[in-house]
């Protein structure tokens, strides 16, 4: 114990990078926070509705490898020392809205707001991997690692709703349009605020 007597206070042990390109971190790891946070939102809002159908254990696994997402991104943000995004209490109401108002059209309608949104994530990844490896692919190793995988996830959650017959929601592209649009505005307002 400190010579003042008080415990020492937990931190991460592992420190950011050195050299980094701040503002850009910074960006990546506030939008993927929230993007993460608003992905959990969306399926608790599908198991809210749907939790005890035939699609309900479908939804769950995804729910769950996402809880792992955002759990790792909560970590990076320490590690970086990155605030999240002011619109969490935002994306907490507006992400379970969409997940159990999706889930009312039934099962494809979940799956289809399911493709549109891991569509839309990763694209974005896609754009965030690119940035990184032109900035230094050596030095953000380790978070190029985490993204390519966490995008990998969404395209095989995006695959699972095609499977499970997304397409044949009523007004499906008309869904899909609608929610993508959303997605990117939530993307460019939590980069920024």
């Amino acid at each position: 114990v400190p010579a003042g007597g008080a415990a020492p206070r937990p931190c991460s042990t592992r420190a950011a990078p050195q050299g980094i390109n701040k503002p850009v971190i910074d960006r990546i790891i506030r939008v993927d926070h929230a993007g993460e946070y608003g992905a959990n939102r969306i399926y608790a809002g599908q198991m809210a509705v749907l939790g005890r159908s035939s699609v309900g254990p479908v939804i769950q696994q995804m729910w769950d490898q996402e809880k792992d997402h955002l759990k790792k991104f909560n970590e990076l943000m320490v590690a970086y020392r990155v605030r999240p995004t002011v619109l969490l209490p935002f994306w907490n109401v507006a992400g379970f809205v969409l997940g159990a108002g999706s889930a009312l059209l039934g099962k494809k309608g979940a799956m289809a707001c399911t493709v549109a949104v891991e569509e839309s994530i990763s694209d974005h990844y896609n754009n965030q991997i690119r940035t990184l490896m032109e900035e230094d692919p050596e030095k953000y190793k380790e978070l190029l690692q985490v993204i390519k995988q966490f995008r990998d996830d969404e395209r095989a959650h995006h695959d699972i709703g095609i499977e499970h017959d997304a397409e044949a929601t009523p007004a499906y592209s008309v869904l899909k349009t609608a929610i993508q649009l959303g997605c990117k505005a939530a993307i460019f307002l939590s980069e920024r605020i």
